[in-house]
């Protein structure tokens, strides 16, 4: 009896987290094609990436792109807050199309 409470618990664990994972990963696509669209975006999103160092300028048109973005996806919410600002390089690396090299098809715009 027992076990098979384990065994449903895990199984519905696992169900849950792949779930979690698809709905990360279209959040993911969805956004980092919005993103794409936003000329200029990607690429001064990356600048810390690249062991650059975002301007006053930068960080300007930074909130102008976010405040127009903020519609778009429950995740640039975060951004809104208080002190979220540090949370840039967090979104630049998880938007990253880098890390993505594994899976070819998950960083190529639509």
């Amino acid at each position: 009896m027992a076990r098979f409470r384990v065994t449903r618990l895990r199984i519905a664990s696992v169900s849950a987290y792949r779930s979690i994972r698809d709905l990360t990963g279209r959040e993911k696509k969805h956004l980092l094609s919005e993103m794409i669209q936003v000329k200029g975006l990607m690429p001064l999103l990356m600048k810390p990436r690249n062991k650059q160092r975002w301007t006053p300028e930068d960080r300007a048109e930074l909130r102008v792109h976010l405040r127009r973005l903020s519609g778009i996806s429950p995740y640039l919410i975060v951004l809104a807050l208080p002190g979220s600002f540090l949370m840039l390089p967090a979104l630049a690396w998880w938007l990253d199309r880098r890390r993505n090299r594994q899976n070819p098809g998950l960083g190529t715009p639509g």
